[in-house]
């Protein structure tokens, strides 16, 4: 080995150490017929001495370094050798050579990264637990196309960035097999790049697991091991059409629905026992939990994430998140996921700048960071990137079993001049401002997303960008559902009105269904509205504390009677009078206080009608679901509708009076005769209401609202009425 060639192993700068390293056989000697030999190099630079051990038997090594590299020189190849290092502590250990091995990756793998069409690249990528040539250990490949070299380095090697340089394959890609590597064991990679003298140790993009932050080493895992036991639920799942299926959604961050006594995170496990009985127990039949990928700032709420592939270890294992969502889908719990493509932090050791280059996010700033939220912004048009991207939403669905992904601040992937004032952003190929890249791995996202049997996504997405939730053989971006960002504005406008202004404002209510089936739409009261000074949902309502609690049932009852699937973040079920704070519980202390049950109590009775009645969720999306009865009794702030089931005769009658007046005698259009049983009212003493109840009603032959039949009813203050005709 050359004096130079030593040095660069020596240094952790050798480009090519398979090469150099493990069993070579080399020409000695000259003439026509020069001998050849087998060599053996290895770099130990822990050790004292080194044999090589063949079929048993110890061979001497020849440090030709003295820093520690070892050479065996023999006639015949060593086959399956063993090292035996002799360390400078006195100990001895025998260890398998890394550079024996074979290469890992095959030639098509490498191509579908290249080309970005492989979409399930976690299967290769990252860390893997696996025997090569009967020995156990683990794979290790990733993307750095611009290194001079890259290294695992872990607990395994004592954190050396010298001891296992990874080999070189077409494309950038690094691997290497190493030995003796065990599940629960950190690990980094360390990279040397080609430019700048950038070096840096990094987390692994496709790692599985992380330590717990602040820490920030990946941690290898094996997420094939679990056993699940959903296997009736994935087949139910399967055949569901979820656009005719009641869907109502708790919206949970983790963190901060429940903490110990002692102020502790509850663990995967521990809400297993606490939130599923109580999402069960409140009706609801899926839960959505803000980004459970691994992200270092708490702060951020999971939205900034590094470790894309690793459900965060704040709460447990991957093992432990797969038992909850496993347990969810047992007590017949959907489980959703926000995926966020839109963007990541900048912390050193994730993506950023990750080979010295601006790899996974774009170079150009203009195209490349998001200013006001001091993050950066995924290079969409590069090949590898999309396919990091694509198979990552992927592997959520398949390894974790989630039922569905919502996608966070698609507007902001949309749209190339996002937050940006002219100047500040680059035109597409047309000249528009459309982020062509970006709806292209939004496309093929869906479509591979639909691909699993009975999953849904969804888009926050918060303009009138045309066919969001429209299939993409039609022109559309592939979305089951679309965020109604508009109703939900509209709304909550609204609701803030003192009611002796809101009929100055009826058009707040009735516009959205100018535009209600448009789009797939849910309607969402997120985390979002609750927080940064906009206060609660209860802390919006207007009036004294009787009046904002009517309004907070009322305003519940109104989502769940209009079209559209339903959100609803966590605190706003108990009345919170707080915004959120994510570094505190939901205020489970409230409930001890009548107001604060009765509005639960309402909540969960308008789930149980709403899984109930077939007219509230089988024709979302359609206008033959919905038929306005009365939108004109402006000055008293009355709307009435029908909500209708595919079957055009199983329909509902919804009355809300939006003021504190009771309306005694008041007469609604119905569509056809005999008695109508209130079936929910929201003004009931049991919510807290003040007991203005109708329990049922008969119609009778009098036309009202252009309907041949009609019914006399009280309205309750500031209440909500559903009617069913009596069958």
């Amino acid at each position: 080995m050359k004096p130079e060639v030593m040095e660069a192993i020596v240094g952790g700068y050798h480009s090519n150490p398979f090469g150099v390293l493990g069993p070579h056989q080399e020409k000695q000697g000259r003439g026509r017929k020069p001998a050849s030999v087998w060599v053996v190099n290895t770099f130990q630079p822990q050790a004292q001495r080194v044999e090589l051990l063949r079929d048993g038997l110890p061979e001497p090594m020849e440090r030709i370094h003295p820093d520690g590299i070892f050479a065996w020189q023999g006639a015949k190849p060593p086959g399956a050798y063993r090292l035996r290092v002799h360390r400078h502590d006195g100990g001895t250990v025998d260890v398998e050579d890394a550079y024996r091995f074979p290469p890992i990756l095959s030639d098509f793998d490498i191509h579908l990264h290249g080309e970005g069409t492989h979409s399930e690249t976690y299967g290769t990528m990252g860390a893997h637990l696996r025997q090569m040539d009967g020995v156990d250990g683990a794979t290790f490949v990733v993307w750095a196309p611009n290194a001079e070299t890259v290294s695992v380095v872990g607990e395994f090697n004592d954190w050396d960035t010298r001891r296992h340089p990874m080999r070189l394959r077409d494309g950038g890609l690094w691997e290497i097999f190493i030995p003796a590597i065990r599940n629960g064991m950190a690990y980094k990679y360390f990279v040397r790049s080609k430019f700048q003298g950038h070096r840096q140790l990094k987390a692994d993009p496709y790692g599985f697991y992380m330590e717990v932050p602040p820490k920030s080493a990946s941690i290898v895992w094996d997420v094939d091991r679990y056993e699940w036991n959903d296997q009736v639920w994935l087949e139910e799942r399967g055949r569901k059409n979820y656009l005719k299926e009641p869907i109502s959604i708790y919206e949970v961050h983790l963190e901060s629905w429940l903490r110990s006594p002692e102020g502790y995170l509850l663990s995967y496990r521990d809400l297993c026992r606490t939130l599923l009985p109580y999402v069960k127990e409140m009706g609801f039949t899926h839960i959505e939990l803000l980004p459970v990928a691994e992200h270092p700032f708490s702060g951020s709420w999971g939205y900034q994430v590094v470790g894309y592939y690793a459900p965060t270890s704040r709460f447990g294992t991957p093992d432990d998140f797969m038992y909850f969502v496993d347990q969810c889908h047992q007590q017949g719990i959907g489980v959703y996921v926000d995926w966020v493509p839109g963007h990541f932090p900048k912390d050193a050791h994730g993506l950023a700048y990750f080979d010295g280059t601006h790899l996974y996010e774009h170079a150009d700033p203009r195209m490349g960071e998001h200013k006001d939220w001091g993050t950066l912004i995924f290079n969409y048009g590069r090949n590898e990137v999309k396919t990091f991207l694509v198979s990552n939403a992927l592997f959520w669905l398949r390894k974790y079993h989630i039922d569905g992904l919502r996608v966070d601040a698609v507007a902001s992937m949309l749209y190339l001049d996002y937050s940006r004032e002219a100047g500040q952003w680059i035109p597409n190929q047309y000249g528009g401002n459309e982020n062509l890249e970006a709806m292209e791995v939004l496309r093929r996202f869906n479509e591979l997303a639909h691909q699993v049997p009975g999953v849904v996504t969804a888009a926050e997405e918060s303009t009138a960008f045309p066919g969001i939730s429209r299939p993409v053989y039609l022109g559309g971006i592939g979305f089951t559902f679309k965020w109604n960002m508009g109703w939900m504005h509209d709304m909550l406008a609204y609701f803030q009105k003192d009611p002796v202004f809101r009929k100055f404002h009826q058009s707040n209510i009735t516009f959205s269904m100018l535009y209600a089936f448009t789009e797939n739409f849910m309607l969402p009261i997120s985390h979002d509205e609750v927080v940064h000074g906009k206060g609660s949902l209860l802390g919006k309502m207007p009036g004294d504390e009787w009046q904002r609690f009517a309004n907070a049932r009322a305003f519940m009852a109104y989502m769940y009677t209009h079209p559209g699937k339903k959100l609803l973040f966590m605190g706003s079920d108990v009345g919170q009078p707080e915004e959120w704070s994510c570094g505190a519980q939901v205020r489970w202390d409230l409930l001890q206080y009548a107001p604060h049950r009765g509005l639960q109590l309402a909540l969960k009775k308008l789930n149980e009608v709403y899984r109930q009645e077939p007219a509230l969720y089988q024709v979302d999306f359609h206008w033959t679901g919905f038929e306005w009865i009365d939108i004109n009794d402006v000055d008293n702030s009355v709307i009435s509708f029908l909500r209708r089931g595919e079957d055009q005769d199983d329909y509902l009658v919804v009355v809300c009076n939006f003021t504190p007046a009771v309306r005694h005698g008041y007469r609604i259009g119905v569509p056809g005769d005999g008695w109508y049983d209130e079936v929910l009212n929201t003004d009931a003493s049991e919510f807290w209401g003040s007991g203005v109840v109708n329990g049922a009603v008969m119609a009778d032959p009098l036309p009202v609202h252009g309907r041949g039949y009609s019914v006399q009813m009280t309205l309750p203050p500031l209440g909500v009425t559903i009617l069913k005709p009596r069958r």
